[in-house]
């Protein structure tokens, strides 16, 4: 088995580490770099996998660094890996939004095969999505290898031009917030017609997941779906003719396209001055 280390103890490496241990990963392969005690500890205690304080220490043995660390934080880990880096020449898989594979191999060295991903926070129960791309240091193997780690903890999908990760931040990574964002608007709006705040939200919250899974386990197109469900002069089609009227589907672009715009910027942040 591949010996995975965690840079970084957050939330997104406990979901990665408890998808991974359900997938019969052994804790023994697993390392995790952590710089505060009591987060070290929970870890251990919870997962049985060995953690340290140092990143060096986590990373000595690895086939495979997992750099789960703000974006701001990445130029500075490189520095303790100096003198592994060349000598294990591990898989990166960058998990740290924004980063460019360019900037990552500008930190980490040329020489490494280097996956960038763009997983969301349904990660942390196993329903995420994951968009990633690799560059040309990547054997077929290690394509494997990112794709089954990533993939413990939901779908992923590998995305060969590396400008389309911004949209995949756009679409997958940040929109879970949009759909929290209709929850709240349609609570809001039963409330406002004399619903209860807590059954207006069960019944919205049910009907996004509900029809969710409609739409990923019916393999059908939304487009479809959604004219199943709209009877003509009922109240859906009411809807969304308010919805269009509205201009629905321009907001909608206009939010991805702004999403998009500032994972730009951000990755852009990090470049060094002219």
């Amino acid at each position: 088995m591949a010996r995975i280390a965690f840079i970084g103890g957050g939330n997104m490496a406990r979901s990665l580490i408890g998808g991974l241990l359900k997938t019969g990963v052994a804790a023994s392969t697993l390392t995790v770099a952590e710089p505060r005690a009591d987060a070290r500890q929970e870890l251990g205690r919870e997962f049985g996998v060995a953690c340290y304080a140092e990143n060096r220490l986590a990373a000595a043995d690895a086939d495979v660094l997992v750099l789960a660390v703000k974006p701001q934080i990445m130029p500075a880990i490189h520095t303790e890996l100096l003198d592994i880096l060349p000598r294990r020449r591990p898989l990166l898989i960058s998990v740290a939004a924004g980063v460019r594979i360019d900037q990552i191999e500008r930190w980490f060295g040329h020489a490494l095969p280097i996956v960038r991903c763009m997983p969301n926070t349904p990660a942390l129960i196993g329903a995420g999505a994951s968009g990633l791309c690799a560059n040309r240091r990547v054997s077929p193997e290690q394509r494997a290898l990112a794709q089954h780690i990533m993939g413990a903890v939901g779908l992923t999908q590998w995305i060969d031009d590396e400008s389309l990760m911004d949209t995949v931040t756009a679409i997958a990574g940040s929109s879970p917030a949009y759909f929290f964002a209709l929850v709240e608007a349609l609570e809001d709006a039963a409330f406002a017609q004399g619903m209860p705040r807590e059954v207006a939200r069960a019944l919205a919250a049910q009907s996004c997941l509900g029809a969710g899974r409609m739409l990923v386990e019916s393999g059908e197109d939304p487009g479809v779906l959604r004219q199943r469900v709209t009877s003509p002069h009922g109240t859906t089609q009411a809807a969304l003719e308010s919805f269009a009227a509205d201009h629905f589907s321009q907001v909608v672009a206009h939010a991805v396209a702004a999403a998009t715009r500032r994972g730009g910027e951000l990755a852009a942040a990090l470049d060094p001055a002219p």
